[in-house]
């Protein structure tokens, strides 16, 4: 379908009148449908049925009704949650189907179809945009000194005064786009993806099923659990908000980077045939016409390349500068970035192995320190990089360092949070020694097999090798035995991912990448030993990813 120009002109609707049936829509709250049949007056019309977004089906039900009568052709609107139009397309719920889906976003088309809706095309022709922002209360905005500083979102995720929430970005495109968001707010950190890690810790423990959620945490509203001062929003969601709520409206913080907005596309499904598919065109003629992008944009929406059609100037709450969407990532990176948030609120199961052997005592020039002390600081920096209930295991070896063993366990299987200072104390009691040599293959093989042997649904199960050389144990196992070991021990549907750190200028990294890639793991080098925290902090935000997807 093409954008076209229409030869009938439609009245202008008033925003008063549409933004009272968007104020009803919104009171009826939950799951709900609008019906609406508008159209032709002939004896049989073709109905074309359109589901729509809630938050935009109020327009499309206007702009149907004003549709002219030619064609014989009438509309059945319905306003109905996309995530519940998504399931009921790939699984049948018995209910019509829909000839026109309008969701809120092109994911939503997307993911539909990836489950099993057939009949829906991954693309449609968007009609509508609304950039996705950080809703903030107006306290919150002044302390980061609104009005005279319009905030960032760099600002409010540097504010650790402000409580942020955000929806599921499993089930929400919106908190798709924030998580976007966020990672671009990150990359200006010294460490972004420490920062990023970080954030999305802060954003883990306030997810809510949608954004109807948030909106009712906050201060003064529905809830009074945990009240909370900024969370993603649509900026027409803002908008709707703030005319309801005039004595507490938001401000909207927008991305200094582009991020995807909601798009709106309308798509036609499969089911539609010659008749429906006319009228389709008709009701997307009527949406992108002038008339149509007017009644729009007094329902608080933007043009879908982002402009602003009404002045906005008097209004601090929310910019009038153009926000040119951002093409949303293709699914397979919207996967990895899923999995990275699922990794965030999974727990882990973490074995660590750290090297003891005697080059580990060989003293770093910059620092002063041994490899040592600079490995076991950088270690206890990390842990609260994890979620208190991650469990964590410390092994040390070299070579001969449990009898015939080249490992010996330092801390058992401990919940973190319950156990971070006994763990930090143990991790401070560890030393290299003297003449031992690194008894790498047998130490990793007998991790792996441990972590195999327990490993623990609903959570990352992973293994931390920390190294600074290669093999050097003559009476253990040679590298092909090693890696044809681990390929047998490797299950896809229960992962288990090794991941590498190398210490100081000798440490080889094809060698742990031979060992740690095929786990769907990593490897990670610190040359410069006084660099490790930096590494090992990164590398453990990496963790952060649902192996084997894991990427740098």
């Amino acid at each position: 379908m093409g954008r076209h120009s229409s030869t009938q002109p439609r009245p202008r609707l008033r925003a008063s009148a549409l933004a009272a049936a968007v104020v009803v829509l919104l009171g009826l709250g939950g799951w709900f449908v609008v019906r609406t049949v508008w159209g032709s007056d002939c004896a049989n019309p073709t109905v074309v049925r359109v589901t729509a977004a809630p938050d935009i089906a109020p327009t499309v039900t206007q702009l149907s009704r004003s549709l002219p009568g030619d064609g014989c052709q009438r509309f059945d609107v319905q306003a109905r949650d996309s995530a519940a139009v998504a399931e009921s397309l790939a699984i049948s719920d018995g209910s019509e189907r829909p000839h026109v889906w309008i969701p809120e976003s092109t994911v939503r088309l997307q993911r539909a179809k990836g489950s099993g809706a057939g009949e829906v095309p991954e693309l449609g022709t968007s009609v509508a945009s609304s950039p996705v922002v950080l809703a903030l209360t107006e306290q919150a905005a002044r302390e980061l000194r609104w009005p005279d500083k319009a905030p960032t979102w760099s600002d409010v995720l540097a504010a650790p005064g402000i409580g942020v929430g955000i929806p599921d970005p499993a089930r929400d495109p919106v908190g798709v786009a924030a998580l976007l968001g966020v990672r671009a707010a990150s990359r200006g950190a010294p460490d972004p993806a420490a920062a990023y890690a970080a954030a999305l810790r802060r954003l883990s423990p306030n997810t809510t099923a949608g954004s109807a959620e948030l909106f009712a945490r906050l201060p003064g509203g529905g809830t009074q659990r945990d009240p909370l001062s900024a969370f993603p929003a649509s900026e027409n969601s803002l908008l709707r908000h703030n005319v309801k709520q005039r004595e507490n409206g938001l401000v909207a913080a927008y991305s200094e980077m582009p991020i995807p907005a909601l798009d709106y596309p309308l798509a036609v499904l499969s089911n539609a045939g010659a008749a429906e598919r006319a009228g389709a065109e008709r009701l997307l003629r009527a949406l992108l016409d002038p008339p149509g992008r007017a009644a729009l944009a007094d329902a608080g929406f933007r043009t879908p390349e982002g402009r602003t059609l009404r002045d906005r100037s008097q209004d601090k709450h929310v910019s009038g500068l153009d926000q040119p969407p951002e093409t949303m990532p293709p699914l397979s990176a919207l996967d990895e970035l899923l999995n990275q948030w699922a990794g965030v609120n999974l727990s882990s199961r973490v074995r660590v192995l750290l090297d003891v052997s005697g080059s580990m005592n060989a003293i770093d020039p910059a620092s002063g320190k041994t490899r040592m002390a600079l490995t076991l600081e950088a270690a206890e920096q990390g842990l609260g990089l994890f979620k208190p209930t991650t469990k964590i295991s410390i092994w040390t070896f070299s070579t001969a360092l449990d009898g015939d063993k080249d490992y010996r366990q330092i801390v058992p299987m401990v919940p973190i949070g319950e156990q971070l200072t006994g763990v930090a104390e143990k991790l401070r009691g560890i030393k290299a020694t003297p003449d031992g040599r690194t008894g790498l293959y047998d130490s990793v093989l007998a991790a792996y097999r441990i972590a195999r042997q327990e490993w623990e649904p609903g959570r990352l199960n992973i293994v931390v090798l920390m190294t600074d050389g290669r093999n050097e144990d003559p009476d253990g196992i040679n590298r092909a035995d090693l890696l044809a070991e681990l390929g047998k021990l490797k299950d896809p549907h229960r992962p288990i991912a090794i991941i590498g750190i190398g210490i100081g200028p000798d440490i080889d990294s094809a060698e742990l990448d031979a060992i740690t890639v095929p786990t769907g793991g990593k490897t990670f080098t610190a040359p410069d030993p006084s660099k490790i925290a930096d590494v090992f902090y990164g590398a453990l935000s990496k963790l952060a990813c649902q192996p084997p997807n894991c990427s740098g």
